[in-house]
């Protein structure tokens, strides 16, 4: 019997970009929270549900760079899969489409899905990241976003990609002091990853 050699996979490099007003040409407009100097692109390597390594791309604020390519090389480590990693402009900036696409992303000018007076989503800051929608559905009064996150609403069944209690996603996430949208008793959203809690 003859030995396959296994393929060493590429080691974790994550290369910080500036962007510009083009590059954000859905994502950002006069008046957002922050300015496009303010931000950065991420590119760096994950593992996707297909057992392989691809190379990402992820807005965020420039102050959190550092901690964000850190949880996600613990990933990379770790082969924690996502189905893909685009900046929410590839959606022209709707995040319904990203989230259906299962895309994680960080950055997009957007408000709060929130009751109340319009606020400011954390995503408008760049300082907050959602990791595979799909697996992990945003879920308010009943209803479960992106639709097809119906068949992970209920959170006993512990999957690839899911962001569970204990896990490794939450806990590469809360060593950083972000805070988890799946721990929201009233709309758990457990895509949701945040600086602020929010």
């Amino acid at each position: 019997m003859v030995a396959v050699p296994v393929a060493t996979p590429p080691p974790y490099a994550a290369k910080v970009e500036h962007v510009t007003r083009a590059d954000l040409r859905f994502s950002w407009r006069p008046g957002c929270p922050v300015t496009p100097s303010q931000l950065r692109r991420i590119r760096l390597p994950y593992w996707g549900f297909d057992g392989a390594p691809h190379t990402g791309r992820i807005v965020v604020n420039a102050a959190v760079v550092a901690v964000v390519a850190g949880v996600f090389e613990r990933l990379y480590a770790e082969r924690f899969p996502i189905r893909r990693m685009r900046p929410v402009d590839a959606y022209r900036g709707s995040d319904p489409r990203s989230m259906a696409a299962d895309n994680t992303s960080g950055f997009n000018c957007r408000y709060a899905v929130a009751s109340g007076p319009k606020s400011w989503s954390v995503h408008a800051y760049g300082e907050a990241i959602d990791v595979n929608p799909v697996e992990n559905p945003y879920v308010d009064a009943g209803k479960v976003l992106p639709a097809a996150g119906a068949a992970f609403s209920r959170r006993t069944n512990a999957r690839p990609g899911m962001a569970v209690p204990g896990g490794l996603l939450v806990q590469a996430f809360t060593r950083i002091g972000w805070s988890w949208g799946g721990r929201w008793t009233a709309s758990p959203d457990y895509q949701h990853f945040s600086a602020n809690g929010r």
